[in-house]
């Protein structure tokens, strides 16, 4: 090939059985089932073992992932102790990926490359060894949030869910309801997967190189804080802050596409119609608000406004709304700190990455591509006055 496609864009790197966008259509799945059908009817726990195994779990396999998850959600005291050394104004998403890229620090992870082309490494292990990750993460990120703030860890619950442990452990002054923990677990489901993106990219070539998976996860989680990817809903919370109202929704979007800046939780190169997680999100959002108080918030008017904007002036160019634009308003009117909104999509994609891990080891050659050389021509060393 010598081609030259920027941004890898339109190259095929690898064949993959976990997820699938159909991008003109709206339409994104799991192994086969529907996004809009997982949120509505499965857990996060359920929908992680189907990513990571490619089918969904019979009650008692449920049960048994559920509690290898639950061994790893109590962090150890040494892990606690390192958080507790950090600058309290470090970023989030920093210190998530310092404390994954530690986690082999305190469990001892084995991963053989003789024994992985052996075929010794069965999907039991690949399981137990994810499972233990996915329930340290989510507990990290709370810990975090409590360090941070001067207060004291919050002990995991085991016969609490994943997201209603999430909150339990994050802080004990937000209020959390039913819905409100549904609301979390569904979130968690939407961005589990979303095929080969930047930060699942990277989780490839670290994993091609047969790394740790702990490192895979974090070098991961370096590619998703970019504000073009994992970071793009703060950046969204922070847009409609800036626009204040309704009613300067126009005027702020005429001056913001006049100046060709970017509209935060607009557009998706993989689709051209809504997103489909942003339909999900968007009746969540009003559900929660009619829990609340029976009517919307400010910023969420502000949301609709703009979506409505947005639509009248892009839509034709194939931009809408997509997840990262209702994600951070439910996040915010939750209670969840706003520096902790791209912690909590790797919380979620964990278990895309792990699978992606999986599948790449298992069929592994080490990622190596080329390059259109632009440089000097040959020339002689020549030391200069």
């Amino acid at each position: 090939m010598t081609d030259y496609h920027p941004g890898l864009d339109g190259v095929i790197a690898t064949e993959s059985s976990i997820s699938d966008i159909d991008g003109k259509k709206g339409i994104l799945s799991y192994r086969g089932y529907s996004i809009e059908e997982l949120a509505q009817k499965s857990t996060f726990e359920e929908t992680a073992y189907l990513v990571l195994t490619g089918e969904l779990p019979s009650s008692t396999e449920l049960q048994d992932f559920t509690k290898q998850i639950n061994k790893r959600r109590d962090l150890p005291s040494g892990l606690i102790n390192l958080l507790q050394t950090l600058p309290k104004n470090t970023k989030s998403i920093d210190v998530l990926q310092l404390s994954i890229s530690s986690l082999g620090s305190f469990y001892p992870i084995e991963f053989d490359a003789e024994k992985l082309n052996q075929g010794k490494y069965t999907k039991d292990y690949f399981l137990e060894l994810s499972a233990g990750i996915i329930g340290s993460v989510g507990s990290i990120v709370a810990a975090w949030n409590r360090i941070k703030n001067n207060k004291d860890y919050i002990k995991p619950v085991d016969k609490l869910s994943y997201a209603e442990n999430f909150m339990h452990m994050l802080d004990d002054e937000i209020t959390t309801t039913p819905l409100v923990n549904r609301i979390v677990d569904a979130t968690f489901i939407l961005h589990a997967e979303h095929t080969i993106n930047a930060s699942t990219f990277t989780a490839m070539v670290t994993s091609s190189t047969l790394a740790n998976p702990t490192q895979v996860i974090s070098s991961a989680i370096g590619s998703l804080s970019g504000p073009l990817h994992g970071g793009a809903n703060q950046k969204v919370v922070s847009m409609l802050e800036e626009i204040k109202s309704k009613d300067n929704v126009s005027s702020w979007l005429d001056k913001r596409l006049s100046d060709k800046q970017v509209v935060w939780g607009m557009g998706h190169r993989e689709y051209s119609t809504k997103d489909p997680r942003a339909n999900i999100l968007t009746n969540m959002v009003g559900e929660l608000f009619k829990e609340q108080s029976g009517k919307v918030s400010s910023m969420f008017e502000t949301a609709m406004a703009l979506e409505k904007a947005c639509d009248a002036k892009l839509s034709k160019k194939g931009v809408y709304a997509n997840v990262d634009f209702y994600s951070g308003i439910l996040y915010k009117e939750i209670g969840i700190p706003v520096d902790l909104f791209t912690t909590l999509f790797a919380i979620s994609r964990t278990s895309g990455w792990l699978a992606h891990w999986i599948e790449q080891v298992s069929n592994n050659k080490i990622f190596r591509p080329t390059q259109n050389y632009v440089g000097s021509k040959p020339r002689q060393y020549k030391q200069k006055d």
